[in-house]
């Protein structure tokens, strides 16, 4: 899938699960470019009359996936309604748009990607990630696992595909200088978002931008098992790879209808950790074209990467994660000097009963 851009899905959304295209990839390009009740707390005695509850959007970055499990749980379980909200949770017709048209106010939230948040604000689009969806990067160097690949090192002499979006030379020369090698060593090809294909067909050795709980489980279903590194584990600092973003001005008179969507979405997240199938069943039944086998396998692997395995709560951002991936971004030449990282993220406005002293508003100045 994606992360700073992940699967085969711009060239179609109809091709659901199929060929593995970046998600967040071609999100990350047009970025480049570029609750509400009174109370909103997270379980009220009663369901909030419909007549009563403040009508929310939430964009999605990509067609329901398992990423998306405790988005579709919350609704269906009636967590938004218990936190006085009306949500309309859909895929755009172009993903690529979600920051644009939240920083816009034409959509309340969207789920987008760190990366991109940070290309945005610096592109001037006001928009602020409320909380993390996963607590470290999706994206990975991935390849066949006969490849006789364990390192960056062993990619010398070899080719890597790249879907062209501007972190992937810079995540990739980040990981080959952590096992002394430079992008002089390799042969980077843009093989645009047919990521996942150019693997398998052996047209490169190597591919960065897939997402290693997608497009791995694809490769398996389709006869040719993969293997990858992942990119905090070579120099790459860790980050949060999806995020639930929403306008800066909005957010400044609105601080509570964000905390009850966050509250409604953390209880999702729980009951689809704590249930896995019952999760599936639930996004099947708002996608009935997904592809159920890999979702399965998909949301065992996301599971734990929701709260970092019970250690922090769903949706924790630190402003320490924040600054050391803004500024490798930085140092690589990818953002601004002048974009001010600590204004790009809210990590107060998670439920009180369930912050934590990583993400309160004085362990971040963004809060």
């Amino acid at each position: 899938m994606s992360h700073p851009s992940h699967v085969n899905h711009l060239a179609s959304l109809s091709d659901r699960a199929g060929d593995g295209l970046t998600r967040r990839r071609f999100v990350q390009t047009a970025s480049a470019l570029a609750a509400v009740v009174a109370g909103a707390g997270i379980a009220a005695s009663a369901p909030v009359s419909a007549q009563e509850r403040t009508e929310v959007t939430l964009a999605l970055d990509w067609y329901p996936t398992a990423q998306h499990a405790g988005i579709f749980v919350a609704q269906e379980r009636g967590y938004f309604a218990e936190a006085g909200l009306d949500v309309k949770v859909y895929t755009p017709a172009d993903p690529t748009t979600v920051l644009q048209t939240v920083g816009a106010g034409r959509d309340t939230f969207g789920i987008s990607y760190q990366t991109d948040v940070l290309f945005s604000r610096g592109e001037q689009v006001p928009v602020v990630s409320i909380g993390a969806l996963v607590q470290h990067p999706l994206n990975c160097l991935m390849f066949k696992a006969d490849a006789g690949i364990t390192r960056p090192a062993d990619l010398k002499g070899k080719s890597v595909g790249i879907a062209g979006v501007p972190s992937d030379d810079a995540i990739l020369s980040t990981m080959l200088q952590a096992d002394g090698l430079t992008l002089d060593d390799v042969e980077v090809i843009n093989v645009g978002y047919d990521l996942l294909p150019a693997l398998l067909s052996g047209r490169v050795d190597a591919v960065i931008g897939a997402y290693w709980t997608h497009e791995s489980i694809v490769a398996e279903q389709q006869g040719t098992p993969v293997d990858f590194l992942k990119v905090e584990d070579w120099g790459v600092p860790d980050y949060y790879e999806l995020v639930i973003v929403a306008g800066e001005s909005w957010l400044q008179e609105h601080a509570e209808v964000a905390t009850g969507l966050l509250g409604a979405i953390q209880r999702g997240y729980d009951d689809a950790a704590a249930d896995p199938a019952a999760a599936i069943d639930i996004l099947v039944k708002a996608s009935e074209d997904i592809d159920r086998a890999v979702e399965e396998k998909g949301i065992a692997l996301l599971a734990p990467l929701w709260t970092d395995g019970g250690k922090v709560p769903f949706g924790t951002q630190t402003d320490e994660r924040w600054q050391a991936y803004g500024g490798w971004m930085k140092e690589k030449g990818l953002l601004k000097e002048d974009v001010e990282i600590d204004a790009a993220f809210r990590a107060d406005l998670l439920p009180a009963s369930t912050a934590t002293p990583s993400a309160s508003p004085e362990a971040s100045p963004a809060s």
